[in-house]
C-alpha cells in the first residue's frame, strides 16, 4: 500500500495527504451506504484510522456533566465513560431507584475523587424539567449538558399537560432545560450535545405553525415516524441554540445503530437481523464523549451534526431539504417557546 501510495503521489507530503484523502472517500463512501456507515463496521474501520485521538484520562476533570436518561443503553455508557475521564456527574432520570442504583455502581466501579449526584425529573413532564433546571443551574457549574433521554413508543401517549410523550421528551423537555441553564453554560463556556438518529434524515421538518400538524394529530400516529420528526426536530433547534448563543458550543449527533435496550424493545425484528452487526452502546456513545471531553479547537463551528467523530450533513434527500425552510423553523421555535412555558 505504501509502495503503492509513494508511486500516486510523489513524496512524502503527497503520501500524507493522499492517504488523507483516501481516509475521506472511505468515509464519505461508508456514511453513503448507510448500511455500512451505522454498523459495526463503520466503527471499526473509522475509528482504526490511526487518526482518531486518545482521550486523556484526565480530560473532564474539573468539568461537570450532566446527562438525561442515564441509566442503560447509550447514556450508561457515556455516563461511565466521562466518569473514567474524571467528570463530575449530575444524572438525570425518572425513575428515583433506577437512578441512584447507576449512581451507587458507578461510584463502585470508577475510582474518581468526583461526585456523581442525582436529579430526579421525567423529561416529558414540563413541571419536573422545569424544577430539574432549577437545581442544577444552582449549582457552582455546568460544562456539559447530554440531551439522551428518549425512546420509540408504539403507542401513543401523553404528558400530564396533554402533550404527546416522544415530541415533550425529546423536543420540548430538552428546550425547557437547555432554557434554564444557557447562563451557566455561557457563563462557564459550556456545551449542549444532543443525541438523535440517523432516522431523522427520512422526516421532513413539521410545520408547527398550522392549526393541526401531523405529528400532534392523534389519528395520524405512527411511532416511527413520530420518533424521526422528533429528532428531526432537535437536529434544526440544535441549529437554531447555536446561532443565538455563540458562547456556548452547541452538536447534535447520531450514534449509528447500537445495541441497546430501546432498540431491542422499540425494534425486535430490526435487533434481531442486524444483530451482528449493530454496534455496542460503547461504540455509540463514543462521539458523545468525544464531543464533551475534545478540545474546543477540534469542534469547529457550533450547530453541527456529528457521527463517528466528523461532521455530517443535515440532509440527504429533497423531500426533507425542501421543508427545512425559515419560517418553519421559526415556527418550530414559537412552538417550543410558547409549549415550554404553557406545558401543552
Amino acid at each position: 500500500m505504501w509502495r503503492v501510495a509513494r508511486f500516486a503521489f510523489g513524496d512524502r507530503r503527497g503520501v500524507k495527504w493522499g492517504m488523507a484523502r483516501l481516509r475521506n472517500l472511505v468515509d464519505e463512501a461508508l456514511d453513503a451506504t448507510v448500511a455500512a456507515g451505522y454498523s459495526r463496521i463503520g466503527y471499526e474501520i473509522r475509528s482504526r484510522s490511526g487518526q482518531w485521538e486518545s482521550l486523556s484520562s484526565s480530560a473532564l476533570e474539573g468539568r461537570v456533566v450532566v446527562i438525561t436518561g442515564a441509566t442503560s443503553g447509550l447514556g450508561l455508557a457515556t455516563a461511565r465513560r466521562v466518569r473514567s475521564l474524571g467528570a463530575t456527574l449530575v444524572l438525570v432520570g425518572r425513575d428515583r431507584e433506577r437512578t441512584e442504583k447507576v449512581r451507587r455502581d458507578l461510584v463502585d466501579e470508577i475510582t474518581s475523587a468526583a461526585t456523581v449526584d442525582v436529579v430526579v425529573a421525567d423529561m416529558a413532564e414540563l413541571t419536573q424539567v422545569r424544577e430539574a433546571g432549577r437545581r442544577i443551574s444552582a449549582m457552582s457549574r455546568v460544562d456539559v449538558l447530554i440531551h439522551n433521554a428518549g425512546a420509540l413508543s408504539k403507542q401513543r401517549l401523553v404528558n400530564a399537560a396533554g402533550l404527546e410523550s416522544t415530541l415533550a421528551a425529546q423536543v420540548v423537555g430538552p428546550f425547557v432545560m437547555t432554557t434554564a441553564l444557557i447562563d451557566v453554560l455561557e457563563r462557564d463556556l459550556g456545551r449542549v450535545i444532543t443525541v438523535s438518529s440517523g432516522g431523522m434524515y427520512t422526516a421532513a421538518l413539521a410545520d408547527m405553525s398550522v392549526a393541526s400538524p401531523a405529528p400532534l394529530r392523534a389519528s395520524a400516529y405512527d411511532g416511527t415516524r413520530q420518533y424521526a420528526t422528533a429528532k428531526r426536530m432537535q437536529v434544526t433547534l440544535n441549529e437554531m441554540w447555536a446561532a443565538r448563543h455563540p458562547g456556548v458550543h452547541f452538536a447534535s449527533m447520531h450514534p449509528g445503530w447500537a445495541d441497546t435496550p430501546g432498540v431491542r424493545t422499540a425494534l425486535p425484528g430490526f435487533a434481531k437481523w442486524t444483530g451482528p452487526f449493530l454496534r455496542s452502546a460503547e461504540q455509540g456513545a463514543d462521539t458523545i464523549v468525544w464531543l464533551a471531553s475534545t478540545a474546543s479547537s477540534n469542534l469547529g463551528l457550533s450547530g453541527g451534526f456529528w457521527c463517528d467523530r466528523a461532521r455530517r450533513p443535515i440532509h440527504r434527500l429533497g423531500s426533507t431539504r425542501s421543508s427545512d425552510r425559515p419560517d418553519v423553523r421559526q415556527a418550530l421555535w414559537d412552538w417550543c417557546v410558547k409549549t415550554s412555558m404553557t406545558g401543552a
